[in-house]
């Protein structure tokens, strides 16, 4: 009796710890299970990912693709009715939370690079953006080498602080850490800060957002690098890599994505009806004519 009571144990325990890796390791079946798809949102990434009125469920442009891949995903499963769940993600918690199965696809501004290849998967790059900063105009601060021995403000655990730490040959600045992008601005905006070093767009949505936008400026004759963005899902599941990456491919190739970029990009958008104003660079026109995942 002993025997059979142990041995349907085990097998009621490996049964289990099966559930689980398939859980982990097959997303279509994960939302299949649960009829949800669970997305990492932001909090102020605009307009990638943000929450316009300080609640409820995050917008923007990053936001908007990933609802589209929740779409193929229903049809691919034919489960019109799968709903779409949030959890907000910091830059310092979003690979975590992902892995672990928290959410499924991060969707906001992770930059694809060739170290988190190694942790994440990518679909396909959807945004190209330029690391710079944003300084106030009175500031007297024209380029990268005015920055030497001031404070410059950086998300902690973006890849801002790398390049920045990178330029120490011939740069010295004091870092101080931002809990996420909101921060790092106001450490600019109060003093606190000579400088803010973020994405390019980023540091627009910000100025164009601001009480004062006529305050501000962006440095950009200077770049430490261009980084594209791509959205997050788990590693070695490729059959939600194929509905992923088919589904934003589409986007691209069909110029749909293009709707979607104006609605952000070239219109006024909430909460304040500011008008980022900021058109297609050739990079990103050229990611769109041949989209790849591939990372810096």
């Amino acid at each position: 009796m002993k025997f059979r009571i142990s041995t349907l144990a085990g097998i009621a325990a490996a049964m289990l710890c099966s559930t689980a890796m398939a859980q982990s390791n097959d997303t279509l079946a994960k939302i299949k299970a649960s009829g949800v798809v669970q997305i990492g949102g932001r909090e102020s990434q605009i307009p990638f990912s943000y929450k316009p009125n300080g609640g409820g469920d995050p917008v923007g442009f990053t936001n908007d693709i990933c609802l589209k891949v929740v779409d193929a995903i229903r049809t691919r499963l034919g489960m019109p009715g799968i709903e779409v769940r949030y959890t907000m993600l910091t830059s310092t918690n979003r690979i975590p939370l992902l892995n672990n199965g928290t959410v499924d696809l991060d969707c906001a501004t992770t930059t694809n690079t060739v170290d988190r290849q190694k942790q994440v998967a990518f679909a396909p790059s959807h945004f190209v953006t330029a690391i710079t900063a944003a300084v106030k105009k009175n500031s007297g601060i024209a380029s990268f080498a005015d920055l030497n021995g001031k404070t410059v403000s950086a998300v902690s655990g973006s890849t801002a602080i790398q390049l920045l730490r990178a330029q120490r040959k011939t740069l010295e600045v004091k870092e101080i850490y931002a809990k996420d992008t909101a921060d790092g601005f106001l450490m600019m905006a109060s003093d606190r800060a000579a400088a803010y070093v973020l994405d390019d767009v980023q540091l627009a949505g910000f100025i164009a957002t601001a009480p004062n936008p006529g305050e501000f400026k962006i440095l950009t004759g200077e770049a430490l690098r261009q980084e594209p963005y791509g959205i997050m899902y788990r590693k070695d599941d490729p059959q939600f890599k194929e509905v992923v990456d088919k589904a934003v491919t589409e986007l691209m190739k069909s110029g749909a994505i293009e709707q979607i970029y104006a609605k952000w990009f070239m219109k006024p958008i909430p909460p304040t009806n500011a008008n980022l104003n900021f058109p297609m660079t050739d990079a990103i026109k050229e990611l769109y004519r041949n989209p790849n995942s591939n990372g810096v």
